[in-house]
């Protein structure tokens, strides 16, 4: 039952990128390309700090072996395809498509280099071999991706009305077969103990401040990055999690998420009362 609940997952993933590409366009990608401040603390957010902070912090809580490699999975995982939708509602449309299509074209080349440099930081046994995913990552993410934007190119119309239906159905059979895969895992999950599920909020609460302190000083474009650092790439880090040891490190891929949705959810109430709080003053 699992190993057709990460089918399903890995199939979930591609139909979703898939639907960002046909949703996007050359101007959504080079958005931030354009901007150099906003792409170079956006990319240093999401390839470099939040990556070491949280590897750093696995290490610190010496967790034990699949616990740290679900956290070394997750914190290599750049970028937030899932809530495509909900962010463009965060900040500028432009912003948020060319920070989900620059990190999943980026994650081809970051994802194995650090593979290689915070393998030995978490152990050698923590860590997948670092070519297998460069290649699952090109299938899973650069195919379909391509071809939902070269789809765009020529029938935009069609191709964007295409992508919100694709979306919808993606993210739901997503959620359900996640939802399903940490039901099946919940032995195990109960078996973890508050420190293992603390430490996966943690990790949520430490790359959402990362990414709210270093969003520039526009509010909205913070709150972007806030979201998007904390939410990481669930299909990446599914890529990575099962090239190690399948269906139990993708539970705990998913128990993250789920901690990650209650995180960022209270951060976005409380900006939003500070927002109204300021507006009242």
């Amino acid at each position: 039952m699992a190993e057709i609940l990460m089918l399903v997952i890995k199939l979930s993933v591609g139909a979703l990128v898939f639907g960002i590409g046909l949703g996007s366009t050359a101007g959504d990608l080079t958005y931030l390309w354009r901007r150099h401040g906003q792409l170079v603390r956006a990319l240093l957010a999401m390839y470099v700090v939040v990556p070491l902070a949280v590897s750093l912090l696995a290490k610190a809580l010496h967790l034990p072996a699949p616990e740290r490699t679900a956290i070394f999975a997750l914190a290599i995982a750049a970028g937030a395809p899932l809530l495509p939708r909900k962010l463009v509602k965060l900040g500028r449309e432009g912003y948020v498509f060319s920070l989900v299509v620059t990190s999943s074209l980026l994650a081809i080349v970051t994802v194995p280099a650090w593979m290689e440099l915070l393998g030995s930081l978490l152990g050698r046994e923590s860590g997948p071999d670092a070519r297998v995913v460069t290649r699952l990552i090109a299938k899973a993410f650069l195919a379909p991706l391509a071809l939902g934007m070269l789809l765009h190119w020529f029938r935009p119309q069609i191709a964007e009305k295409t992508s919100e239906w694709i979306l919808g159905m993606a993210t739901a059979v997503l959620a359900i077969a996640g939802v399903a895969l940490i039901v099946l895992g919940s032995r195990r999950m109960l078996e973890l103990g508050w420190a293992s599920l603390l430490a996966l909020a943690a990790m949520a609460l430490v790359a959402l401040a990362i990414g709210h302190w270093m969003g520039g000083p526009d509010p909205i474009d913070r709150k972007a990055l806030a979201v998007s650092c904390a939410t990481r790439h669930v299909g990446i880090a599914m890529l990575v999690a099962s090239s190690v040891q399948g269906p139990q490190i993708a539970t705990l891929v998913f128990a993250y998420m789920v901690a990650a949705a209650l995180v960022t959810t209270a951060y976005l109430k409380w900006g939003s009362r500070s927002k109204n709080g300021a507006v009242v003053r």
